[in-house]
């Protein structure tokens, strides 16, 4: 795979598998049900995570009893192509449309502004 656009759930047992390093089912499936702040069948994630792993979206250690997941992909690399799918299918490739759209939607942190500059200024150095 070249290109990884998970689905919405897939990403949801990425993110864990980030923050957290490589994971079995069951350190997943708790560390899900923490966030969700509900109960989520084993069987579902241990689906899941068999199913990325078919994609290439996971990588599985199969020397210990409990399999051991690990995403194949950094944060930024699925990150990244999730943007440009949304760029080009929503925006029409245009990045400054997806940037307006999302400042004008919602309230903008000090922070992230400042972020924002810093970036549009390295960018205009280039």
């Amino acid at each position: 795979m070249t290109d990884p656009r998970p689905t919405d759930a897939e990403l949801q047992l990425l993110r864990i598998l980030w923050s957290t390093g490589p994971c079995t089912v069951r350190e997943v499936h708790r560390r899900l049900e923490e966030l969700r702040e509900t109960d989520v069948a084993y069987t579902t994630v241990l689906k899941l995570l068999q199913v990325m792993h078919d994609k290439g979206l996971v990588a599985r250690d199969t020397s210990e009893r409990s399999h051991v997941y690990t995403p194949t992909f950094a944060e930024e690399q699925v990150t990244g192509a999730l943007v440009d799918d949304l760029v080009r299918k929503a925006f029409d490739g245009s990045a400054s449309r997806l940037v307006m759209r999302a400042l004008a939607d919602r309230p903008t942190d000090p922070d992230e502004i400042a972020e924002i500059r810093a970036l549009l200024d390295r960018l205009e150095e280039r």
